[in-house]
């Protein structure tokens, strides 16, 4: 594990960081691609479309190649899964989330024969559809590409 470059804790440390210090961390590695962004939903669709459209807009993975985006959905979901407790669903269960993500694309080995991956990081608040009854919640998700 001493030869891994951690993509997860990437993602994780660019989700619960203001946005000026996630800025500072980005250029720290230059193999890698980043982008973070925000949702507030009550459907777990939302959240889905939301990170892959930003994906695909930002240029993290690529719309013609399925392998790229079938390896960001299962991050996507391991993340959600994180954040939910297991539990896949949100606004069918009186839930709501608001979300910061973060997605990060690189070479966690040395070795670059061993291929690319993706880390999807959930944080933020979840809970009933009230103001000031949510609580904070967090999710990883990685996946080799």
């Amino acid at each position: 594990m001493t030869e891994q470059i951690s993509i997860g804790k990437y993602a994780t440390l660019l989700t619960i960081t203001d946005e000026q210090t996630a800025k500072q961390l980005m250029p720290q590695c230059k193999e890698m691609q980043f982008l973070v962004g925000k949702i507030g939903t009550m459907s777990l669709n939302k959240i889905i479309a939301s990170v892959e459209t930003a994906a695909r807009r930002e240029g993290i993975i690529s719309e013609s190649h399925y392998r790229e985006t079938h390896a960001l959905y299962h991050a996507i979901l391991e993340a959600v899964n994180g954040i939910t407790r297991g539990e896949l669903s949100i606004g069918e269960i009186m839930r709501t989330v608001g979300l910061r993500f973060a997605i990060v694309r690189g070479y966690p080995y040395k070795d670059v024969g061993e291929g690319e991956w993706i880390a999807v990081s959930l944080y933020g608040t979840i809970g009933a559809p009230i103001k000031g009854k949510e609580h904070e919640t967090i999710g990883l998700g990685i996946n080799h590409i």
